[in-house]
């Protein structure tokens, strides 16, 4: 093979390995984002077995529920971006913990508005 076509070979992979690293850094959540998202979906779940509760059984729910949030919470409050992260990763890394923080939220405004309508009966 020609030696220029060897080398454009190689520069071509090159590059293109570049733009798949560069893709994967970016792109989603880091492992403390993702954590969170699981241990949400957990409480999410332990939310819908408290609706589907009654008496005792239901308060208990609620309650695993409520500190599950307010670890997530704590843990939300401490993480922070990594050192040395780009401009564009850094907005990035709020958008998706913006996210992750809205959730919880929906998910205190969905137990509150059970905790309200369980009230009313």
């Amino acid at each position: 093979m020609n030696k220029t076509i060897i080398n454009t070979l190689i520069t071509t992979a090159f590059i293109a390995s570049l733009g798949f690293a560069a893709t994967s850094a970016m792109a989603g959540q880091d492992f403390f984002q993702q954590q969170m998202t699981q241990r949400l979906m957990q409480s999410k779940q332990k939310l819908q077995q408290a609706e589907a509760a009654k008496g005792a059984e239901r308060q208990k729910l609620m309650n695993e529920h409520m500190q599950m949030l307010q670890k997530n919470m704590g843990d939300c409050r401490n993480m922070k971006p990594k050192v040395g992260m780009s401009a564009q990763e850094t907005d990035e890394w709020y958008a998706e913990h913006q996210k992750l923080m809205a959730q919880i939220m929906d998910q205190l405004m969905e137990e509150h508005h059970f905790m309200m309508d369980m009230n009313k009966k």
